[in-house]
């Protein structure tokens, strides 16, 4: 009769710093310690762009008198925004409903009207006329303008320019603490972007914009003078580098 039995091994401990739940942290030597420095950057720059939404309702006792105004209505705003040409750089409908709307009393299901409502979306890069758009939308017949929202677009400069800045302050913090222990850098170990951690750029938005000499043959509407409103760039990295030994 043969036993059977199996070797006993010893665990590994959790608190091992050599475990995967605790690894180790590369906190240098003493002929090369370890700097790690956070380095930031905030930019006030002028937005790119300005949005706005433009809402068309009508409103009938019967479907197709609704729906023929909206369609009229909406053909209004398009050609309208389109007008501007270039000055336009996005244009898109949003949303399209149709709603009818029963008697408030009674059994029976009763339409008494119906609502119909369209959501157009406009983004401008030309804030000069951006303040007579916005009025002479806002001139049509039930119609709803909402806006601007300012933005940067997203390969903007200014964002890699909030990085940039916020590198070098990352080297020239980790420069000074060094120079403070009689040492200079030596290398940089890692350089992590907190964009990826939970920290997005910020960009402010609001109602503003430059406004402009009206075109020729437009008085009908006034024309707005607003301001743009500018945006807030920030960057944050964290930096880590190694240095030379200290003169203590």
């Amino acid at each position: 009769m043969t036993d059977d039995f199996t070797t006993p091994t010893t665990p590994t401990s959790p608190t091992s710093p050599t475990s995967p739940s605790n690894p180790a942290l590369p906190y240098g030597t003493p002929d090369a310690p370890r700097l790690a420095v956070r380095g930031e950057a905030r930019l006030e720059v002028d937005p790119e762009t300005a949005r706005i939404t433009v809402t068309v309702t009508a409103r009938g006792t019967d479907r197709k008198t609704a729906l023929t105004d909206l369609t009229r209505r909406n053909e209004h705003a398009l050609t309208l925004i389109k007008s501007y040409g270039d000055a336009v750089e996005k244009l898109e409908t949003g949303s399209f409903t149709l709603t009818p709307q029963l008697t408030d009393k009674g059994r029976h299901e009763r339409i008494r009207a119906y609502q119909g409502r369209v959501t157009v979306t406009a983004t401008l890069n030309d804030f000069t006329a951006l303040g007579e758009l916005a009025t002479r939308l806002a001139d049509l017949e039930l119609t709803r303008v909402d806006g601007p929202w300012w933005a940067l677009r997203p390969d903007s400069p200014a964002h890699r320019s909030a990085r940039t800045q916020a590198v070098h302050e990352a080297v020239q913090r980790a420069r000074e603490y060094a120079e403070a222990l009689g040492a200079h850098l030596d290398a940089v170990l890692e350089i992590a972007d907190l964009g990826a951690e939970g920290h997005p750029q910020q960009q402010g938005y609001g109602f503003a914009a430059p406004g402009g000499a009206r075109s020729a043959g437009h008085d009908a509407s006034p024309v707005l003078d607003l301001e743009p409103q500018r945006q807030t760039v920030y960057a944050s990295v964290n930096a880590r580098f190694t240095m030379t030994r200290p003169a203590l």
